[in-house]
This record gives structure tokens, C-alpha cells and sequence, in this order.
């Protein structure tokens, strides 16, 4: 075992069951159970992954204690008939069979039940719910509005509420019970209770939500009666031995009067005193601010949680469970420190289910990172089933090994070494093909560089992409183009066209001028790399470009990063125009260089290609830093210091020194092209990633998967 993580992966116990490590996978809704509430093979097969990858204590996904009531998602798994042990039985077995603990996560809804919404029958609340305004309809594309229909339910009116009685209160411990007995007889090793992220239990303990004045309203202890007659009906129904983690909010952000840390300290004491065996540390955002999902729960600050953890475990003497955006590194520290017991992970586990084994064995630089990219929970929003832009058998291990060796050996080249062609060289060389990848600059990563200049996490992809392929007998050549002629000489089987795409702005009045620039251009003045970009700036500037090329400065992404925060080849006020993923991303990018930026897209929805959670999260902090944006913003003409549009049959004008375009991205099928018309050409001609479709790095990552399995089918 590697010396680096002891304590993480030290064996462990909560309430007499005994882990192998202290790593937790985190419950994260998937959507992947059937519509009945059945346990799927896709389901079953991406939890054994994780099993399989050393994790310690698997955590089911939110599942309905009271199914079909209380279901937050269209696929949600039951626990409330007999019907469900089958598919819960052999889940156990093949989480137990890679030597894992499974627990079964038990969930009302409430306010957040959905399906009951859908279905018309009421929320269940403690009290009367105010209505409250959202600002996160403003985010969304008319598409994904499209998915929300059904949350006016049947009769269109909305979601009913209902407040609970004593004799729902009663029952519903009741169906918690019963449900929990269902899971052991299924073979789960224990329960986590779900009293947080705004669900039923929590807005009981919330003084926010919970305005009742008998015996569940009131002080901490009546508004945590509820939960701990949950827990004290469980034990009853199971037996003492039978471990029971509670899910606690250490504070409601952006609810007025919501839990802050004191309540959850108190209910964690409560819970101690019920019987629970450890208590699982996280917090709730409210979602009708768009902002607030990347507070809590999916923290953006790193560790974020931290001193919650750290809080509740000085209160109680069982375990505590730490969770949000931790880094191994962080939980090895905190443990050893006494902050917490076990350290709980979701989206890391999503991007990499072998993060545990691969710690153990001291290869934490494999260990695939997540780029907090949000679009695994952002397909839960939207209904859909999640997936991972950086793991692209997230959800698909059902379809079994795609790396399998292949009985023939056959010769691919790939074209391009962004994260497309990257992650295509190191699968084909996984299954024992020669590769060679050739990539006209000398660094890999493609556009991904300017992605990752602009968002950090973006560049821990391209180190990983990058390792993994110089650690594995791909022939590579940088700064090598490539042309019809070449790829004859080298005579390949395959070839992999991972081109990329082009960014030519689109035809708009004044676009050639010497102040205006466009995709390409702008990646020659950040990486220095564009002679016709560079000669539209200063003499000063082109000079202090020219040294950092020949320091190879340019060539350092986090190098580059760091500098440009004190200068860059670039106006104080600039005007972007396009609101997608390019021009939120770049205009992030600047307004954090003190740059004053206003973003006009000509569409309808401001970052369509973000995914809904980053999305919101880009345009509040652009808003909140002082930058403009505007949607269906048609621009008229590009002019001396400001940029002419329409909007709503109105003529304006949007001031800056400098104007960037960053519209106009299309596959690159230049060489595509070429190679289709040339006889000679006896190779089998393959493009993928945004030089077949502009989907950016997740769509790049997935059709590497795309093009070597169908490979593998032909």
C-alpha cells in the first residue's frame, strides 16, 4: 500500500460494520432504474464498477422508502414492496463479491418529490409552503424547458401540498421501517437515512420550512422527532446491530432562517442519542437561486465542507462522514487530523471508480480527474440519465470492456492531439493496435489549452490525456502536420481524423478590422502562436509575446494562467460577441483580469453547450462581476470602440476597445475532405470529436469510446 494514504485507506468501522478503506461513494441520483422502480443491469453494472475500484462503503443513490410517493426522479429506485428484493439482492452480491460494503439510501422527497408531482398526488410538508419565485427557468434553453412540463402535473396547476398529520408522521416511520428490513433481507450491510438537500426530513429540521407548533415543531429536538423516531423504528425493525447513517445539512444556503451549523450539531447529537451510527456531513443550496446548487450541495470551493465535518465530529463520539469537492490528498490530512472518519466522494468516483485501488497503489497520477464540469448532475435536472464528460463508461459498464484486446493487431494513425485524439490513441493502444499520433504544435491538448486557460480543472484533463499516452507504445510526433502525401507514406489500416474544429467568424460589418478578433486569432494572441493575430497589437505588445514564446513561457498552461493576470495582449473594455460555451468561458476568463466585458449572443440562451449547473454558476458570477450580457443581441456592425445590434426591435450600441468573435466553430474537414476524393487512399478514414460534430470535450471523449467499439463490431 502506498505510504501516502494511511489513514484513507486504513480498514474502518461504522456501528460494527468493518470497511476496507475509509473512501465512501457518495449517493448521486442516476436515473438509471426502470420506470417500475427495479434495480437495472445499467444500474446494477455501475456500482459493481465501483466496487470493483476499491471503494470502501458504496452508497445507493436517493431511493424512495415509499414508492412510488416520494420520488425525486422518473427512474428511482423502491424499497416499498417485496417485488424490488430480486434486483436488490443481486446488486448486494455483486457490490459484496469485490469485497465493498453497500447501503441502502432511504429518501422521502417532500417538497422535491417530482414524480408526485407529475402524477398529481400531493407534497408532503411539514407546514404550509409560501410561494417562492425561481430565477433558474432563466437559465435553461427552450429545449431543456421542454423537460419540465410535467412539473405542472396533470391538471397544469402546479404541485399540491399537504401538510402532514400525526397519523402520516406515523405511518411514514412506519414505511421507513419497513423499507430498511427490505434492504437487509436484501443484503445490504446498512441504511443512510436522507435528511438533507431540502427533502422531506430536512424541511422538518429546517426552522425555515417547519412552522408547526405540536410536538414536531419548535426547538431542535421536536423538529428532529421525526427523523429519530426513524431511526429508533429501524433498529426495532432490524435489529441494534444494524448500522444507520443520517445525511445532515450543516446549513441551508440562501434560505432565510434555514439550518445553519448550531441546528445541525444539535440534530447530530440527537441522532447519536436515537442510535445512529455515524453522521454523513453535507448542505443544501437553495435551487430557486441558479447560483446555489454549486454552493451545496455539489460545493464548487474545494473542501468547502470541511469545517462543518469538523464541527459535528467535536459534538459526537460515532463516526463522521466528510463530503464536498475533498481531494484524497485533503481526506488523508483531515483524518489524520481528527476532522472526520471517513471521506465520502461522488463526482471523482464517476470520473475514475478505480481512485481507491489506484491509491493503494501509489498511482494517483493515473487516476483520471473530474473537471467539475457538471455535467453529471446537470442530466438529473433535466431528467435525463447521468453520465460523465471525462469517463465515458459512466453508465455504459453494461456494455462491457471496450479495452478487451483485439485478436488482430492493426496500424492507426491519428490526426490531432486534443482530448479526441488523446483518448482514441490510448484506446486503440489499450487493445494492443499500433498507434501513432501526430500533432502540428508541440504540445498535446488542442483547444483544450484554452480551455483549460480559462478554467483550471480543464488542464488536469490534458496532463492525464497526456501522460497516459507518452506512458503507453503510441509513436508520437509533435509539431508534425500532417498531409495527404504523409499519410500514404505511412500506409495505416485506420486513420483517425481528430482535427478539431475551425473558428472563422461569420460574415459581420467591420469584422476585418485591426481591433476585432476571432477564434483562432484570439488562440494565436493567448498562446502566441497566430503571426496575423499578432501583428494587429502593438509594437510593445508583439514584442512581450515574442519573449514569452521564446521562453516557452506560452507553452505552460498554469504558467500562462498565472501571468496573465498581470498582463495580457488585450483592451481594458472588450465586447464578446457570442454567449456559448466559448465566449461565457473566455469572458470568465477576462472579467477575472479586470476586464471590463459585455457578451452578446445573437440566440436565445446565453451558453447553451454548459451544461445547466456550470452554466448557471458562469453567468451569476459574470453578472455578479460587473459584466453585461445579452441574448438575442443581432449584431448590425462592427465600428470604431463599440459594437451596433438589435434587440427587441431596438437599435444599441455596446462600448469596447477591443471586439473578440467567438462564433463561427465548425468541424475542420479539410483533410476529411481531401482523403475522400483520393483514390489512393486505401486506409479506412475515421473522424471524430468537433472535427465530425462540435461537442466539445465531452463529445470529443465520447466518440473515442463511439469510434472503438464500433470498430470492434464490424
Amino acid at each position: 500500500m502506498s505510504s501516502h494514504y494511511l489513514h484513507l485507506m486504513s480498514p474502518a468501522e461504522i456501528g460494527g460494520m468493518k470497511l476496507r478503506n475509509r473512501i465512501v461513494l457518495a449517493a448521486m441520483g442516476s436515473n438509471y432504474a426502470s420506470e417500475e422502480g427495479h434495480c437495472t443491469e445499467q444500474l446494477k453494472a455501475y456500482y459493481e464498477a465501483r466496487a470493483k475500484g476499491g471503494t470502501g462503503l458504496v452508497v445507493l443513490e436517493t431511493s424512495a422508502a415509499c414508492w412510488p410517493n416520494g420520488s425525486t426522479m422518473p427512474n428511482t429506485v423502491g424499497f416499498s414492496k417485496d417485488e424490488f428484493l430480486p434486483g436488490l439482492q443481486d446488486l448486494a452480491e455483486r457490490v459484496h463479491s469485490h469485497g465493498a460494503k453497500i447501503a441502502a439510501q432511504l429518501n422521502h422527497g417532500g417538497k422535491m418529490a417530482q414524480e408526485d408531482t407529475a402524477a398529481g398526488r400531493p407534497l408532503f410538508v411539514p407546514s404550509l409552503m409560501e410561494k417562492a419565485s425561481s430565477d433558474m427557468f432563466n437559465v435553461l434553453t427552450p429545449d431543456e424547458v421542454g423537460n419540465f412540463i410535467k412539473a405542472a402535473g396533470p391538471d397544469g396547476k402546479g404541485p399540491q401540498y399537504h401538510v402532514m398529520t400525526i397519523d402520516d408522521i406515523k405511518a411514514m416511520v412506519a414505511d421507513f421501517a419497513a423499507a430498511s428490513r427490505r434492504a437487509k433481507t436484501a443484503g445490504f450491510d446498512a441504511i443512510e437515512i436522507h435528511a438533507g438537500h431540502g427533502y422531506l426530513l430536512a424541511t422538518f429540521l429546517s426552522p425555515a420550512y417547519n412552522k408547526r407548533t405540536d410536538q414536531y415543531g419548535g426547538s431542535r429536538e421536536n423538529r428532529a422527532r421525526f427523523l429519530c423516531e426513524i431511526i429508533t423504528a429501524i433498529h426495532s425493525a432490524c435489529g441494534e446491530d444494524f448500522p444507520i447513517l443520517v445525511r445532515l445539512d450543516a446549513k441551508e444556503y440562501r434560505i432565510e432562517g434555514g439550518i445553519e451549523l448550531d441546528d445541525c450539531v444539535e440534530t447530530a447529537r440527537l441522532c447519536e442519542r436515537a442510535g445512529a451510527s455515524a453522521i454523513d456531513v453535507s448542505a443544501y443550496g437553495n435551487v430557486a437561486h441558479s447560483i446555489a446548487f454549486t454552493e451545496a450541495p455539489l460545493v464548487h470551493e474545494p473542501a468547502g465542507f470541511v469545517p462543518f465535518a469538523k464541527a459535528v465530529k467535536q459534538a459526537v463520539s460515532i463516526p463522521v462522514i466528510g463530503v464536498g469537492r475533498i481531494a484524497p490528498d485533503v481526506g488523508e490530512r483531515c483524518i489524520a487530523a481528527g476532522d472526520f472518519d471517513f471521506l465520502a466522494m461522488g463526482r471523482k468516483l464517476l470520473a475514475d471508480p478505480e481512485l481507491p485501488n489506484k491509491l493503494a497503489a501509489g498511482e494517483a497520477q493515473t487516476i483520471r480527474p473530474c473537471i467539475y464540469c457538471y455535467v453529471c448532475v446537470s442530466k438529473i435536472f433535466i431528467n435525463q440519465p447521468m453520465c460523465c464528460a471525462v469517463n465515458h463508461n459512466t453508465g455504459r459498464e453494461h456494455e462491457g470492456d471496450i479495452i478487451a484486446r483485439s485478436s488482430t493487431s492493426e496500424k492507426f494513425l491519428v490526426v490531432g492531439g486534443g482530448p479526441g485524439g488523446m483518448e482514441a490513441a490510448r484506446l486503440l493502444a489499450l487493445k494492443g493496435h499500433q498507434v501513432s499520433l501526430w500533432e502540428r504544435e508541440k504540445d498535446l491538448g488542442g483547444t483544450a489549452r484554452i480551455a483549460a486557460l480559462a478554467y483550471k480543472p480543464n488542464e488536469h484533463l490534458v496532463k492525464y490525456l497526456s501522460k497516459a499516452v507518452k506512458a503507453l507504445p503510441i509513436k508520437l510526433q509533435l509539431g508534425k502536420s500532417a498531409t495527404v502525401d504523409m499519410l500514404l507514406a505511412e500506409a495505416p489500416d485506420h486513420i483517425i481524423l481528430a482535427t478539431g474544429a475551425k473558428r472563422e467568424a461569420p460574415a459581420i460589418v467591420g469584422k476585418d478590422q485591426r481591433h476585432v478578433f476571432d477564434g483562432d486569432e484570439l488562440r494565436g494572441l493567448l498562446m502566441g502562436g497566430n503571426p496575423q493575430a499578432v501583428a494587429k497589437l502593438s509594437l510593445f505588445s508583439r514584442l512581450m509575446l515574442k519573449a514569452g514564446q521564446f521562453s516557452q513561457i506560452l507553452r505552460h498552461i498554469s504558467l500562462s494562467r498565472f501571468l496573465s493576470k498581470f498582463w495580457l495582449p488585450l483592451a481594458d473594455e472588450i465586447v464578446v460577441i457570442g454567449g456559448g460555451l466559448v465566449g461565457l468561458e473566455l469572458a470568465e476568463y477576462l472579467v477575472e483580469r479586470r476586464r471590463k466585458i459585455t457578451v452578446l449572443e445573437p440566440g436565445p440562451s446565453l451558453g447553451a453547450e454548459l451544461s445547466i449547473v456550470r452554466r448557471a454558476r458562469v453567468i451569476h458570477q459574470l453578472r455578479a462581476h460587473g459584466a453585461t450580457l445579452h441574448s438575442n443581441a443581432s449584431i448590425v456592425s462592427i465600428e470604431n470602440e463599440k459594437v451596433v445590434y438589435q434587440r427587441d426591435e431596438e437599435t444599441h450600441e455596446a462600448h469596447g476597445k477591443q471586439v473578440i468573435i467567438a462564433m463561427g466553430a465548425e468541424p475542420e474537414t479539410t483533410m476529411a475532405n481531401s482523403l475522400s476524393c483520393d483514390s489512393r487512399i486505401k486506409a479506412s478514414v475515421h473522424s471524430i470529436g468537433d472535427g465530425r460534430s462540435v461537442g466539445y470535450i465531452e463529445g470529443a471523449i465520447l466518440d473515442a469510446r463511439n469510434l472503438v467499439q464500433n470498430l470492434d463490431s464490424q
